[in-house]
């Protein structure tokens, strides 16, 4: 069975023990309930084998808390770039696990950033908050520069949405809709870090 096949697979057993731990959010909670149909349902992952990778992505920004930061900020390390905004159900759902996976990874080889495409300064620092949040994140509103940077042959298209770039730069992998299980996400991060460059 290829690997890809695997991924889905445990995604989709993933979907019934779903996120014990957003039970206290209303929002997310709603939406795990089957409210708030505006969202993408389910997920897709797509992984970009080594040889078939395009161009680094190229992006720079300023985070909700002033500072610029650039994908080049990152080079030798895998980045991953999760795309939200505070008002989005599946978004506020996966936090827990996005930002589990941050501290796994802190100082092991990935680094993990936020980009808000809807909220100001203020709504994305208190989500953070609410959320426990500790990685930055981008603010994307105004410009939509970033989602631009990204809108090749491996577009965004919903929220969320989750990349994994490599060491270069590069989309390895794509996550279209709530990440189902921290462990896909975890296996795809981990492989990129082993991964010769």
């Amino acid at each position: 069975m290829s690997r890809r096949l695997i991924v889905r697979a445990a995604a989709a057993l993933a979907v019934v023990g779903l996120l014990a731990g957003c039970s206290s959010d209303p929002l997310a909670q709603d939406y795990l309930d089957g409210g708030n149909s505006n969202y993408i349902s389910g997920q897709d992952i797509l992984e970009v084998p080594a040889a078939e990778r395009g161009e680094p992505i190229v992006f720079e920004g300023e985070t909700d808390e002033g500072a610029t930061l650039a994908r080049t900020d990152f080079d030798g390390e895998v980045l991953v770039v999760n795309f939200w905004y505070a008002g989005c159900a599946p978004c506020r759902a996966e936090a827990p696990d996005l930002e589990s996976l941050a501290q796994q990874y802190d100082g092991n080889g990935a680094a993990f950033v936020g980009v808000n495409i809807y909220d100001g300064a203020e709504t994305s620092l208190a989500f953070a908050r609410k959320f426990d949040v500790s990685y930055p994140s981008l603010l994307d509103a105004k410009t939509g520069t970033i989602r631009l940077a990204f809108a090749g042959d491996i577009p965004p298209q919903a929220v969320p949405t989750t990349f994994v770039l490599d060491r270069e730069g590069r989309i390895a992998a794509r996550i279209l809709g709530q990440l189902q299980e921290r462990s896909i996400l975890d296996t795809i991060v981990g492989d990129l870090v082993a991964e010769e460059s």
